[in-house]
């Protein structure tokens, strides 16, 4: 029977009598369940779970997305102050590794004598064995990310720390350290890459992230996926380049090895269009108007703070002011190419203001908030920003950049042109912020991004006083941005360890909060040097 595995939780087994004991395996087996599942069916389960959770309205909706002012709260605005639930955090850390597992199935299902010619009927051995090293990648990369020293599994490496992801040997496992988890990211994904047959499909049915369009028919080939292992790779590295050893090597092999080339590069989860499996913020806007587009970002795309002018994603990103609910949902609402109908949502106000500035706000647009919305995992415009990073930002890698993401949302040519045309020079603060407005909708490489380097600039700080958009009763016309956490004077460097982990896992937890500093907020990762 499947094992689906909270891999921190320790199982707490109910004493038996001894006339039931010897029937135990025949109790425990499921016959509704099958030891050849269809691999491709595993994976899109895992990824569609992955996406689910890391773009919800609660791991994205009411942390990440707010964090970084892409958002703000419409009613209750403690998590956009960083006061958020622990339960969430709870939640990121339990199907994160629930998903892990299934990827980790995948991988023994393909390389077990006893079932690898079985799986083999759903795409080459080494090309599923590739996927699933490269979505275990990104897995723990956002783990690691988010909460620092990680419980970690490697396919490849067989570190003692390493100790994840096996709950018949290890109920409780080490934490591994934050140089150990990034440095084998990078050599799973340069051996992932290396051993996907490019021109072989990587599964004959169901592929849902790697298959594309060639000459009018979608087709699965291994080339998508061997460009999305080397372009996270060099994201990875650009990450943790200075920090962990070979990293500005792993920059230049990425590289070489092949990278996304154009937007039909970009690897994403398209959800199904209709009300069933909708995308999950969709899913969440039909019953609750919870979130809307933040006054700072809204700010940043007027060109009324940043180096930068009128933005035309402006216009696809939000919905102009008294759009309703229904218009979105239905598809009815008219976008409007008016910067005057975009205000935004102050963020960060307390919830006691929140009533006064909602009539005044934006929504996201309906090219967001519809049921057959594309998630990304990651696109061809980031790739072209981290080039300009590693050619000493370039000029000509950051235009192809915000091209990139103008032609992704839409964008007409000739008010593209027109844009790039008037952009400033490359600089780190251009190219970086210009990141920063192509990742929008992708909030948790934004809150590293920004913790790594600093940009953008825009963002309102704890202390910091800012513009409501109407007057409130009182007669109110500004507010001071407060943290209502103890000791953060910026964006939050990482998140609380889990309190299941505190109590399941008592001496590892405590041995990996003393190794990072401490298991607080505003403990920073070992890349995080801004």
């Amino acid at each position: 029977m499947k094992k689906i595995v909270l891999i921190l939780s320790v199982l707490t087994l109910t004493a038996v009598s001894n006339s039931c004991s010897d029937k135990f395996d025949e109790i425990d087996i499921n016959p509704n369940s099958t030891d050849k599942p269809l691999t491709y069916g595993i994976f899109n389960s895992a990824s569609k779970e992955l996406m689910d959770n890391t773009r919800d309205e609660w791991q994205s909706g009411r942390i990440t997305l707010p964090w970084v002012q892409y958002s703000a709260q419409t009613g209750y605005t403690e998590e956009d102050r960083y006061q958020y639930r622990l339960s969430t955090g709870v939640s990121l850390w339990s199907f994160s590794y629930r998903v892990a597992q299934d990827y980790k199935q995948i991988i023994d299902l393909n390389t077990d004598p006893s079932t690898k010619v079985q799986m083999s009927v759903y795409g080459p051995n080494e090309n599923q064995i590739a996927a699933a090293r490269v979505m275990l990648s990104y897995v723990f990369l956002t783990l690691a990310d988010s909460f620092g020293d990680i419980p970690y599994y490697s396919y490849g490496n067989k570190d003692a720390d390493f100790q994840a992801l096996n709950i018949n040997a290890t109920l409780q496992p080490k934490f591994a350290s934050q140089q150990k988890v990034y440095a084998d990211i990078l050599k799973e994904l340069k051996e992932a890459a290396e051993m996907v047959d490019e021109n072989s499909p990587v599964f004959t049915s169901g592929d849902n992230l790697f298959s594309y369009m060639e000459n009018g028919v979608r087709v699965s080939k291994g080339i998508k996926l061997k460009k999305f292992a080397n372009s996270l790779r060099l994201r990875v590295a650009t990450r943790v380049k200075g920090v962990v050893p070979g990293a500005e090597a792993h920059i230049t092999d990425a590289i070489n090895s092949g990278l996304m080339t154009s937007n039909a590069d970009n690897v994403g989860l398209t959800y199904e269009n209709n009300l069933v499996n909708p995308s999950p913020l969709f899913d969440n806007f039909r019953t609750r108007t919870d979130f809307a587009i933040s006054k700072t970002f809204v700010q940043l795309l007027k060109g009324q703070s940043g180096n930068f002018g009128l933005d035309p994603r402006l216009f696809k990103y939000a919905s102009p002011v008294g759009t309703s609910q229904g218009e979105i949902l239905d598809g009815t609402s008219v976008e409007s190419t008016d910067p005057d109908d975009f205000n935004g949502m102050p963020y960060g106000i307390p919830s006691s203001l929140t009533a006064s500035q909602t009539a005044t706000a934006n929504f996201f647009s309906k090219n967001i908030l519809k049921p057959g919305y594309t998630e990304v995992l990651m696109e061809y415009s980031e790739v072209e920003f981290l080039l300009s990073e590693k050619n000493g930002w370039s000029q000509t890698n950051y235009i192809n950049g915000v091209k990139a993401s103008m032609e992704k949302w839409g964008v007409a040519a000739s008010t593209i042109n027109t844009y790039v045309n008037a952009l400033p020079a490359a600089s780190k603060e251009n190219v970086l912020t210009q990141k920063y407005i192509a990742l929008f909708m992708q909030p948790y490489e934004a809150w590293a991004d920004y913790r790594r380097t600093g940009f953008p600039n825009t963002l309102l700080k704890p202390g910091q006083t800012a513009n409501l958009n109407v007057p409130t009763t009182g007669g109110q016309t500004t507010y001071t941005f407060t943290s209502l956490i103890s000791g953060l004077t910026d964006l939050p460097n990482r998140l609380f360890y889990p309190t299941s982990v505190q109590t399941l896992n008592p001496a590892n937890y405590q041995a990996a909060a003393s190794a990072i500093g401490g298991d607080k907020m505003n403990t920073k990762l070992i890349w995080d040097v801004n």
